[in-house]
């Protein structure tokens, strides 16, 4: 099982670089894959890491929902006519980078977090941050190659149907000013 996301599990061969991926936005079309790939992507990240009410939250369906929800928030990254990876916005946050088991390793979340700096930065926000589970020290430690910036432990309160559930998490902040 991967550490990350972000990363390559152990066993998949790297994946081709990530000139190979084009990055655009979300159309409704994407949405499918998009929920896969953010299913499979949040139990790789986040089993054992968060409480079991955020992980009975996180089902299929609310995946799907989410993505409905969130295409115009959304960049992908698609290779050879699929969708391989994704970010979403949401105003200065990263809120969600995920990609293909098959297509961790090879530059596209790293490419895919850059557009994403970049556009939070377009809009007029003087840098970006996104929140990790602490116990996932695989994404902790691609941020942190990205050069991005661990400020710290925070208890982010992750929405869930009717509320929220407290997770505790540390704060990373982008590079550039």
């Amino acid at each position: 099982m991967p550490t990350s996301p972000h990363e390559p599990a152990g066993g998949h061969a790297p994946s081709p670089p990530a000139e190979a991926a084009v990055l655009r936005p979300a159309r409704p079309g994407d949405v499918a894959a998009v929920a896969r790939i953010w299913g499979e992507g949040w139990v790789d990240a986040h089993l054992g890491h968060v409480p079991a009410a955020l992980v009975a939250a996180r089902t299929p369906t609310s995946f799907a929902e989410r993505a409905r929800d969130r295409v115009v928030d959304t960049i992908v990254a698609e290779r050879h006519g699929a969708v391989v990876g994704f970010v979403m916005l949401d105003e200065d946050q990263v809120d969600h980078l995920y990609l293909d088991r098959a297509a961790r390793g090879g530059g596209i979340g790293a490419a895919l977090l850059d557009a994403a700096e970049r556009t939070v930065i377009a809009a007029g926000h003087r840098r970006a941050w996104l929140a990790v589970a602490t116990g996932n020290t695989g994404a902790r430690r691609f941020y942190a190659r990205q050069g991005w910036v661990d400020d710290g432990p925070f208890v982010h309160q992750a929405p869930v149907p009717g509320g929220s559930v407290a997770v505790d998490c540390h704060r990373f902040v982008s590079p550039r000013r």
